[in-house]
């Protein structure tokens, strides 16, 4: 049985490091029942997902990313007649968000990624913008002479509406100075998302888990999370993403040394424990179906879990790494998975409103 007072706490949005240390002792099953209560509690019985598109501009990267499997794999860089063709086929499909991102170019600064958006904004202003992760704009800063500030306000005054919360993977250095040394580190990540917040750009939170970090950096990561959303409230959703251990150099390591990647319990946990700690604090936890798979994602939608994420149309990074479901999912077939763990499907838009 779960402790009373743990439970109190995590009812109340003050669960503690030693609480989820604690939690993962329990029976997985009261794991999971305790996150669906308070998943229950904050959103109900609705499941969101998104009409969108990831577009992924280039997947040339002066990174060093250890977990990488898509940089340089063909040397691409779409012109932008390339680009407004994906984004008309994304309006003439239905979609209401552009995922956008890509790798780090050299010699490449702001002027490229404002084209990106002016290329959006012009012929579809409509649609929402959700683009370029904290590690692109800390590049577009630097390689234009500019601040993190500044360079936000150019963004957004060409037509950025949202970030996603990408290059977090785990926000702890020790982690970072084994699979992403050259990244920006755990405090650039929280100062470019808090400067973000600031700006009025909402962002989304990751954490790609399941390579070198123990579970403890793996809960500090999601309290670090809940110390930014008590500060700014601009997290739209929390997004936790296994790891994806084939065709990339850390994967490599774990796979000869003889770890896998995640089991299906370890990822339940994870997003119960997520549920559990941001109680009160970020409403929507999303499960990636791209990284579970259909059928524990549907699963997931029962230990906390609240939002299936978008249909997506094309989704390469995660496919390079060995992902086997795709790139692409029907809103049927979303709402049939949502229906079927006995909750009601809701399209939303970016920010969680509905639309009818």
């Amino acid at each position: 049985m779960i402790p009373e007072d743990i439970v109190e706490r995590a009812y109340q949005g003050t669960t503690t490091k030693e609480d989820a240390l604690k939690l993962l002792e329990v029976k997985p099953f009261e794991l999971y029942a305790l996150a669906d209560q308070l998943r229950y509690e904050a959103v109900g019985d609705n499941v969101t997902y998104v009409v969108n598109r990831n577009i992924n501009f280039t997947d040339k990267c002066i990174g060093t990313c250890g977990f990488c499997a898509f940089k340089n794999k063909k040397g691409y860089v779409l012109s932008p007649e390339q680009i407004r063709e994906k984004i008309d086929e994304a309006v003439a499909a239905g979609a209401t968000e552009l995922c956008i991102q890509g790798g780090l170019m050299q010699d490449v600064k702001l002027d490229l990624y404002l084209d990106i958006l002016r290329a959006v904004k012009e012929d579809h202003h409509h649609i929402h913008t959700h683009c370029f992760s904290p590690m692109e704009v800390y590049h577009a800063a630097t390689s234009s002479g500019l601040t993190i500030e500044e360079t936000l306000a150019e963004l957004k005054k060409n037509g950025l509406n949202t970030m996603p919360g990408t290059a977090a993977e785990i926000l702890a250095d020790r982690v970072r100075d084994i699979i992403c040394p050259e990244k920006i580190t755990k405090q650039q990540w929280v100062d470019i998302v808090t400067s973000a917040h600031q700006a009025g750009i909402p962002t989304t939170a990751t954490m790609m888990y399941g390579h070198v970090e123990t579970w403890e950096e793996r809960i500090d990561h999601i309290l670090t999370i809940r110390d930014i959303q008590k500060k700014t409230r601009g997290f739209t959703e929390f997004v936790p993403l296994p790891f994806m251990p084939y065709n990339n150099r850390i994967g490599d390591e774990m796979l000869k040394s003889g770890q896998f990647m995640t089991t299906g319990t370890e990822d339940l946990k994870v997003y119960s424990l997520a549920r559990i700690l941001l109680n009160t604090h970020i409403e929507n936890i999303q499960v990636s179906w791209v990284k579970l798979g259909k059928k524990l994602a549907q699963v997931a939608l029962l230990c906390g879990g609240n939002d299936l994420g978008g249909t997506l149309m094309e989704e390469s990074i995660s496919r390079s790494a060995g992902a086997a479901n795709g790139e692409v999912i029907t809103v049927e077939e979303l709402e049939w998975i949502i229906r079927a763990a006995e909750r009601t499907p809701v399209q939303r838009d970016t920010l969680y409103r509905s639309i009818l």
